[in-house]
């Protein structure tokens, strides 16, 4: 795990998470943890052999993670605007989260650097399945669940499961 610490080149980090797991932080932008956050899972797949990453690219890029936030193993964010995880949130493993398309779409303009980008905003109580990934621009609802595997490019409700790719309500809680 001081490997990662060493690699990671993100100079306005506050917070202290549990870490479990290794975790890169990277980029010129802020990122906050809150009380009482947990990066990896001891007893879940993929423990040590995969790392957390963590990626506020621009100086105003910013990722907030709220109190008691746990995270499983091999997850990654990947934010050029903002991406905010509120309080007891659980994420489980291979999870992504891109508030960017990484490049544009036009053949043209790929090498330009200027993806479009969208805040993602994840409330609180939300449980996220392993292999989830989350897109530019969503916002996910108070106390949903996200289904294993499911791609969430629209924004979800309070009190739903959601799952598929695209993501769809698929039932009230």
């Amino acid at each position: 795990m001081k490997k990662y610490e060493i690699l990671s080149d993100c100079k306005n980090v506050t917070g202290n998470p549990i870490k479990f797991h290794p975790l890169l932080l990277k980029g010129k932008g802020k990122i906050s943890f809150g009380k009482n956050v947990q990066i990896g899972v001891l007893s879940s797949p993929f423990f040590y052999s995969h790392y957390t990453y963590f990626e506020a690219r621009e100086s105003f890029s910013e990722i907030s993670i709220g109190d008691n936030v746990a995270i499983n193993n091999a997850f990654s964010i990947e934010c050029n605007a903002k991406v905010i995880i509120e309080n007891d949130v659980l994420i489980g493993s291979f999870c992504t989260i891109m508030d960017n398309d990484g490049h544009d779409l036009a053949i043209e303009k790929r090498k330009d650097g200027n993806p479009k980008m969208a805040s993602i905003h994840i409330q609180q109580n939300v449980f996220l399945g392993s292999n989830v990934t989350i897109l530019k621009g969503v916002t996910i609802g108070k106390n949903s669940i996200i289904g294993n595997g499911s791609v969430v490019t629209k924004s979800i409700p309070d009190n739903v499961i959601a799952a598929g790719n695209p993501a769809k309500v698929i039932r009230n809680l």
